[in-house]
């Protein structure tokens, strides 16, 4: 089974919405730069950010974690 990082599954999310990072970073009042970190796996989101991303992308947050490799 093929994993994703958690980056790449916020990044696969953003993208099949059509959405750039600034409009996400915008959307939930974080820093492109924010956005940026979370994708490239720089750093993680808090589970507010998360759930406030989950809502955005209209899926649920097991459907963000549900591949991510441990």
């Amino acid at each position: 089974m093929f994993y994703l990082s958690l980056g790449e599954s916020l990044k696969n999310a953003r993208i099949s919405n059509n959405m750039t990072q600034e409009f996400v970073a915008s959307s939930i009042g974080v820093s492109r730069q924010a956005v940026s970190k979370w994708e490239n796996g720089t750093s993680d989101p808090s589970t507010a950010n998360l759930l406030a991303l989950s809502k955005l992308y209209q899926i649920s947050p097991e459907q963000l974690l549900r591949d991510i490799s441990k």
